[in-house]
Formats: C-alpha cells, structure tokens, sequence
C-alpha cells in the first residue's frame, strides 16, 4: 500500500458527515436486511454498475438519479433483488425513493436505491415502507451501524475498509461496505459496494477515480464466472473535509484514486475469501502478454476454469489444468514452448499461479476462489 495511505478501522461513517443505519423489516427471516446511508450535505456522486443486459429495477432507477453527479443517500435492501418483477418493479424501486427523500427532506434524486437477493419474485414492498420511518431516526455516525449485516446473502461474513490520507493539509478519510459471496465475475464485478469519504472532488472526476479503482479492484475477481443483476458501486463526497476541491487530475487526484483503489482491492479480496464455499483465495499472476487487455483475459481464463479451482480444492498443482485453460483462447502464439507456469505450495490457505506467456511486457492480477463440495449445496440450497 502507498505510504500516504493509512488504513484504519471503520465503514460508511468513517469520514466526517455520514449516518448510517441497518435493522430488520423482514424481507429475511431474521438478521438486518434493510440499510439506509446518509450525507448530512449535498455529496458528489458516481456509480458503476453491471453490464448485464437484464438489469434490475434498483438499478434502473439509480443510473437515472446520478446523471447530474450528486445525491444525498443510499437505501439497500436484501433477501429480494428485485429483479425479473415486471412494471410493479420499477414502481416499488421509485417509491422507496420517494418515501426516503420525503422523510429525509431531500430531492427524490438524490435518494439511491439498491436490492440484493432472490430474482423474479415480487418486492414485499409494504414492509420497506413501515420500516421507513425508524430506519431514518436510527440513523447513527457509530461504527457499529449494522449497514454491512444488512446487505449480506450467502455471505458468512461482513465486508468493510476504511482509509485515511492528507490532501493539502486537510486529513480525508474513505470508509466503505461491501457483500459478494456468489454469481461473482468482471463487468462489472456482481456485488454491492458502498463507498463514502469527505473528500471535495468534482463529480467527473469522483467518476473517473471509481472507475480506474474498479478496473483494478472488482473486475479483477471471479468466484463462478457468473454476473448478476443487480450490481452496483456508488460513492458519495460530501466535501467535509474541506480540502481544496479537486477539479484536474494533479497529485491530489493521484493520491485520492490510489485511495479509493486501496479501499476496493481491499474489499475484492474479502469477497473471494468469502466465496461460496471456498476454502482458499487464488491469485493468478499473468506475466509477457501482448497487451493489458490480453493478460487479463489470460488471468480470467485461468481464474475461470472449474478444472483449476477443484485442483486448488483438492491440493492438486495440476500445470496441465492452468496450460489448458491459457490454451483455451485460441492465442496462437502462445505453445508449449514459450508457456512457463509456477505454483506457490497447493496446500496452502492462498495460492499463487504465475504465468508468463513471453509475447511482450502486459501483466495482470486475477484473484478467484477454489471451487469445493460447499459451493453445490449453497446454490442448491439458498432460495
């Protein structure tokens, strides 16, 4: 980690101006399942989310309200995506809007929705709603807010990350939540991410901070290869740190992304080790490719394949899994005689898979899980 990133302990009320709540309204048989985060001042805003072309209702609804850059809140339910539900789903995902920005006295626009859970059956919206008025006058700046329990599926454990850096002379601290466990692949990285600092940065580059820390954080993991819709990564800036507002990308734009991209990596690396059944967290070092693009779809192609993943499972340093899987791409000039493979010790807690294609000077960095007995019961099991 840079120097000048000190990493701390907290989550989405780390940095200054932030409430954060999560409680029970039964969308789940027990444990929190609803969350609301809120900024005390109009924030930045910017949102990176799935590129699957089924998109949820939720979704929908929060790449409209952030096209002018800002927003106030985010509200997230689990236990119900909200997803395949047809016109009521729309409906239910702009009222809870409404409904939050009424009670919090903020522009339905500036309200964020989001839903993790079980696709295609229909909201239980009423019950959002009833829970709507405690969930706002629970609102706390303590670290134990309950936010990272509420957003949780198949997850075993809660997610969170919180930094501090200097910019000017001002002290800027990032604080974040995240669930993932299952249905986990790039593009963007099927999870649900929150993000709050008090940093002031114009929302294009906010944007742009996000998606540089992404392409190096969540499109870097892969559980099972499979993408959801439903996922989302927002961050807030509310500025109330007042540093001098970032307006280029100078060192303080630098310093701030590096920030952000430690807090996800950070964050990606929890959501692997907690993958439906794994056991062990895998990074797959891509060495020589021709081309940035090239040595992660090499990194996937290895991450991906169930031959590897049951391999790692089983303590089986298999190379011919990890050259099959290279091979799969069709690269034709990538052969026996230029493909070096190494393995750290298979029976490890986490394993390292080095490869060097020997075609240019391109790496890259995959994180995946090993693929166990667990994995089938979880996803037999879990609706």
């Amino acid at each position: 980690m840079n120097k000048k990133i000190k990493k701390i302990k907290g989550n989405v009320t780390a940095p200054l101006g932030f409430k954060a709540k999560g409680l029970w309204c039964g969308l789940k048989r027990s444990n929190p399942d609803i969350a609301l985060i809120m900024s005390d001042a109009p924030a930045s805003a910017a949102g990176v989310f799935t590129k699957n072309s089924i998109k949820a209702a939720p979704l929908i609804v929060s790449q409209r309200h952030l096209r002018n850059g800002k927003a106030r809140a985010i509200v997230v339910n689990s236990g119900n995506a909200n997803c395949f539900t047809g016109s009521f789903g729309l409906v239910y995902a702009n009222q809870t809007a409404e409904i939050f920005s009424q009670l919090l006295g903020v522009n339905k626009s500036d309200v964020i929705v989001a839903s993790t859970g079980i696709i295609g059956k229909p909201l239980p919206f009423e019950k959002i709603k009833k829970s709507a008025p405690q969930l706002v006058s629970k609102l706390t700046t303590a670290q134990k807010n309950t936010v990272s329990e509420a957003i949780l599926t198949t997850d075993k454990k809660t997610k969170e990350s919180a930094v501090e850096i200097v910019l000017g002379h001002k002290k800027v601290t990032i604080g974040a939540c995240a669930k993932g466990s299952g249905m986990v692949a790039p593009d963007m990285a099927t999870m649900l991410c929150f993000i709050t600092t008090d940093a002031a940065i114009e929302p294009a580059l906010l944007k742009s901070a996000l998606s540089k820390a992404i392409e190096l954080s969540f499109n870097c993991i892969t559980i099972d290869g499979c993408m959801s819709t439903n996922d989302m990564v927002v961050i807030l800036a509310n500025g109330q740190a007042q540093n001098k507002t970032i307006k280029a990308k100078d060192k303080d734009y630098a310093l701030f992304t590096a920030a952000v991209t430690s807090i996800c990596e950070d964050l990606a690396k929890m959501i692997v080790m907690d993958g439906e059944g794994a056991t062990k967290l895998i990074q797959i070092n891509i060495r020589g490719a021709g081309t940035k693009q090239q040595a992660q779809k090499l990194g996937l192609a290895v991450a991906n394949s169930n031959l590897v993943k049951t391999a790692a499972f089983g303590n089986n340093s298999n190379w011919g899994r990890v050259a099959a899987a290279i091979g799969s791409l069709g690269i034709k000039r990538i052969n026996d005689s230029n493909l070096k493979i190494s393995f750290s010790p298979f029976h490890k807690k986490e394993i390292i898979i080095t490869v060097d294609v020997q075609l240019g000077d391109a790496q890259a960095v995959v994180y995946t899980s090993d693929l166990s007995y667990e994995y089938v019961r979880i996803n037999v099991e879990y609706n």
